[in-house]
């Protein structure tokens, strides 16, 4: 049935499997490791709730820009020290947690570290538990610093044992033929479309190249 079909391109029901694997050993072991580490305060989670996010984008789509290794530390805890700042200068709680993830999709663009569950993370800083707002910005640190970077380095050991590239490194574009398409081109097409895809600029300029050779073999 088509609405079974995958949403990612180049997705398959084997590589959807591995993800499911990875992402329940990604979560469960940084639960085991993040536990057995000294009580990080009272009323502190052991794992952050965004970090679940984080779990889909690292296994499930390796190869985006938005799950490498910078966009998950950098995203969740960028946001949540930004979370955590607009919780303490703004009185209104609507407002500030607005202003956390707007001002949070701001620094982690600037830092190009774009994370969407760093979202969640500013969110979490600003309607979080009693224990979280007591633990200011140490929160950003732990747990969310620890919770993602034991992830990212659970996600690195697990891509590379099953054959993955993570940290995604986008391979080498093959010569391309007398095209007929050229990166000017790609620019325009994008700009007519007022898009974001989720795809690197490399993997698109190799993509269209493998699909320019397969066009001119066939004819």
């Amino acid at each position: 049935m088509r609405f079974f079909q995958p949403l990612l391109a180049g997705a398959t029901l084997s590589g959807r499997l591995l993800a499911c694997l990875g992402a329940v050993i990604g979560i469960a072991l940084t639960i085991l490791v993040c536990g057995g580490l000294p009580p990080l305060g009272p009323d502190l989670p052991i794992i952050v709730a965004p970090l679940g996010a984080s779990a889909v984008l690292v296994f499930a789509v390796p190869a985006s820009p938005l799950a490498q290794p910078w966009s998950v530390v950098g995203g969740n805890v960028l946001s949540t020290l930004v979370g955590v700042a607009m919780f303490h200068a703004i009185p209104s709680l609507p407002l500030a947690a607005g202003c956390a993830v707007g001002g949070a999709i701001l620094v982690m663009s600037l830092a190009r570290c774009l994370h969407p569950p760093g979202g969640a993370a500013a969110l979490t800083a600003v309607i979080g538990s009693q224990g979280i707002h007591a633990a200011g910005f140490s929160f950003a640190f732990a747990p969310v610093a620890i919770n993602s970077i034991a992830l990212v380095a659970l996600g690195m050991f697990f891509h590379r044992a099953t054959g993955r590239s993570y940290p995604h490194e986008p391979g080498v574009t093959p010569p391309a033929p007398a095209a007929v398409i050229r990166p000017e081109d790609v620019e325009a097409a994008l700009a007519d479309m007022h898009e974001s895809f989720d795809i690197a600029r490399e993997d698109l300029d190799m993509l269209l190249a493998h699909a320019e050779r397969h066009a001119r073999a066939r004819t």
